[in-house]
């Protein structure tokens, strides 16, 4: 049946000026995970990506060993919402948590907070509202698997695979961040589509953490 292998990119560069490329691990990890998937006989047969270059970046890095020659399509609905520009809005002529972009601790419990404020509608001036968040993640789901392919690897983020996962459950819109902060770097989500409906066949799959290297490669942001 048509599948949608939902990958969530590769450890980006928290903390750095520019967040939006993978780190030295993050590349790691999408070269361990093409190779998996590869051992695995999981080879698509298109490819779509957010157009964020960690989307991009962690593509490479897995096609290192898949070796798949089409170009994939790129799908914007992809993308992560913003959520530098959520924090801000959200923070906006009030007091802010130190080192709200900096220390992990302090920006995850920051953003769950956050996202459950923009899902209610109490952030003012929002870079984007969340129904348009969740609109553009479903018509980007769809446009994906138009063509009738019979395996479709998207590169995305944990915000958009959040979204979809917890709507596909028919789970409450607060299930999305509780589903995003779980979700590894490089984990893998499968959905079966059929013409009815979308149906979870597993979620936060990392085929290519072992013993010998969870250590080092396993990551959550």
């Amino acid at each position: 049946m048509p599948t949608l292998l939902l990958i969530r990119h590769a450890q980006a560069s928290f903390g750095a000026a520019d967040y939006d490329k993978l780190s030295e691990l993050g590349h790691a990890q999408s070269r361990a995970l093409g190779q998996a998937l590869k051992a695995l006989g999981l080879v698509p047969d298109a490819v779509c990506l957010g157009a964020q270059r960690r989307h991009a970046e962690t593509w490479e890095g897995i096609n290192q060993a898949l070796g798949h020659t089409a170009p994939p399509r790129i799908l914007p609905g992809f993308n992560e919402f913003d959520f530098g520009g959520l924090l801000e809005a959200r923070y906006a002529g009030r007091p802010r948590p130190d080192k709200l972009h900096t220390d992990r601790r302090a920006h995850f419990k920051a953003l769950r907070e956050t996202v459950l404020e923009w899902q209610r509608g109490e952030i003012t001036d929002p870079p984007e509202s969340y129904a348009a968040f969740t609109a553009r993640v479903r018509a980007a789901r769809t446009e994906a698997m138009r063509e009738g392919h019979e395996t479709v690897l998207v590169v995305s983020s944990g915000g958009a695979i959040g979204q979809t996962v917890g709507e596909i459950m028919g789970a409450p819109a607060d299930a999305m961040i509780r589903l995003q902060l779980q979700i590894k770097n490089c984990a893998m989500s499968r959905l079966i589509i059929t013409p009815r409906a979308a149906h979870l066949s597993s979620f936060n799959e990392t085929p290519h953490i072992t013993a010998a290297n969870e250590a080092r490669l396993l990551t959550y942001s």
